[in-house]
């Protein structure tokens, strides 16, 4: 189902789940910083973390798609190992937060959700938006 998607789509895919993560992740850290205000500043750091990975992710894959002729089990390998390092570097992130303060890594936890949920429902909306049979 994803194969059909243009790739022309994706940009403004990620364009705009960008944009409504950022004023999803306003609104509740408006809402956090009335519960806690290193709820908000840990919901604010996951939605940049999110950001950030995708926008490390895009570049890893045109670097790996302007490399040339590649199998798909190399192409793999390269991303997989990549997005297992950003993992890693996240998942240490925020168990150090829950380590330093509990709201915090909540709140960076709470970004990251916001962050997918965002992405699934933009995502959702272009696949139904093809008029699928």
């Amino acid at each position: 189902m994803l194969d059909d998607i243009s790739s022309a789509t994706l940009p403004r895919l990620m364009r705009r789940t960008i944009w409504s993560a950022l004023i999803s992740g306003t609104i509740g850290f408006l809402v956090a910083i009335y519960i806690n205000y290193l709820a908000g500043l840990g919901e604010g750091v996951g939605i940049a973390m999110a950001i950030f990975n995708l926008r490390f992710l895009s570049r890893r894959v045109a670097q790996v798609e302007m490399g040339g002729e590649k199998t798909s089990k190399l192409v793999r390998r390269q991303l997989g190992s990549n997005t297992l390092l950003r993992l890693v570097v996240a998942t240490v992130i925020v168990f150090g937060a829950l380590t330093f303060s509990t709201p915090l890594g909540i709140g960076i936890v709470a970004g990251l959700v916001i962050y997918q949920i965002v992405f699934v429902a933009n995502l959702l909306r272009v696949v139904m938006g093809q008029g699928r049979p």
